[in-house]
């Protein structure tokens, strides 16, 4: 058995960017988002993904035996505190558009919005090994911090993914 310590990753750094359905997801882990924004500073713990399945056991009369599972629903989510308070923030937290002029921004507030699809980029920095999971989905839960002193307004956000993602990983190149 070989244990390589260099094989030990973590999640230094990193952004979540959105982009319209129109946006061209990029080709490598390592290519310049063309299309997309950034939602800048994420709370301490990172970006958390879930991958949650359900199956159902098809179970044979001879024996009892199971001879089959069937996946009858499966899901993957993501996970991650915001905690700018940005334009782009505001807009992707609050499903919403934000009308700017010199001296303020206003917006709605609706419970119901979630802001519809979008494409996502998610980066992971350790060192110059670049980890990028991207797909289409939608923010699907939001909770708000509130203002709280010595605390950071916070957004935590959580998108379920529609369809599959699809991964880029530098350290995992042909050696």
């Amino acid at each position: 058995m070989a244990l390589t310590a260099t094989n030990v990753r973590t999640g230094i750094s990193g952004e979540v960017s959105i982009g319209l359905l129109t946006a061209v997801f990029p080709t490598t882990a390592a290519a310049v988002l063309t299309g997309f924004t950034g939602l800048g500073y994420i709370g301490p713990d990172g970006v958390v993904p879930n991958s949650d399945r359900s199956t159902t056991d098809l179970t044979a009369w001879q024996n009892n035996a199971v001879v089959r599972t069937l996946v009858t629903e499966a899901k993957r989510t993501y996970e991650f505190t915001l905690w700018e308070t940005s334009l782009a923030v505001i807009e992707f937290a609050y499903g919403t558009t934000v009308t700017p002029t010199v001296t303020e921004g206003s917006y709605t507030i609706d419970p119901s919005a979630t802001g519809g699809r979008r494409k996502f980029v998610i980066d992971v920095l350790d060192g110059a090994l670049i980890h990028r999971e991207m797909f289409e989905g939608e923010l699907t839960g939001m909770e708000e911090s509130g203002w709280v002193a010595g605390e950071a307004v916070a957004f935590k956000c959580t998108v379920t993914c529609y369809g599959s993602a699809t991964v880029k990983d530098t350290a995992l190149k042909t050696p």
